[in-house]
């Protein structure tokens, strides 16, 4: 049994296989691919404790931490790109607004439009980098809709390959991931546009100035 690397904070997502002799009592032929990171996604690990702004939220909390320990690949003034910690495939991104909004139609025209940009840059640099076929893009709305966390507005980029939809995830309900997180965060970045990774995110709002008669009676 090849035990999980413990060497980064990416490290529990690689997968464990046992070959069948590995196994006691009657060898039926199947190898088992053990893919222990999803029960923390199923436990709830990284969900939000409610729908509020704030360290709560994964994507608020992301930005305020390194690039290379919150999986950001590139960052724009209103938005930013980041590796999504349960990728449907390698290379699986989500494109975020730094301001915690739920609705598509309560962006501002700013956030549509970096948000559109960064998806562009996004495809560009993911077909630089590992060559895909095509691409899934969307947001899912609410969670009706499906969103896992529905109170801070995501895109998803995910690359395509053919043959990428085999038995193993329709019959084994498992992805076989080639590639550690940090890993491809660190190649993706590398090949982000440096004008593009070189914005700086979006600052405080600063404090209004106050006139000479305002400061005179303050």
């Amino acid at each position: 049994m090849t035990a999980p690397d413990s060497g980064d904070g990416a490290a529990h997502d690689r997968p464990v296989t046992e070959a069948p002799a590995a196994f006691a009592g009657t060898a039926d032929g199947f190898e088992r691919l053990w893919t222990p990171h999803r029960m923390a996604y199923l436990g709830g690990q990284d969900k939000p404790s409610d729908a509020h702004a704030g360290p709560g939220c994964p994507f608020c909390r992301i930005p305020t931490l390194p690039d290379d320990e919150g999986l950001v690949v590139g960052r724009g003034r209103v938005a930013y790109v980041v590796m999504n910690l349960y990728p449907y495939n390698s290379g699986h991104l989500l494109v975020c607004p730094y301001r915690h909004v739920a609705d598509y139609t309560d962006l501002t025209d700013d956030e549509v439009a970096e948000v559109a940009e960064l998806t562009r840059t996004a495809m560009r640099v993911l077909r630089a980098v590992s060559g895909p076929a095509g691409f899934n893009l969307g947001m899912n709305q609410g969670d009706v809709a499906g969103a896992g966390i529905a109170a801070h507005l995501h895109q998803h980029v995910v690359p395509r390959w053919g043959g990428d939809s085999n038995f193993l995830p329709i019959v084994g309900r498992s992805r076989a991931l080639p590639e550690l997180l940090g890993e491809t965060r660190a190649r993706l970045a590398a090949a982000w546009p440096a004008a593009q990774a070189a914005q700086a995110a979006p600052t405080a709002p600063t404090a209004p100035k106050r006139t000479a008669d305002e400061r005179t009676k303050g």
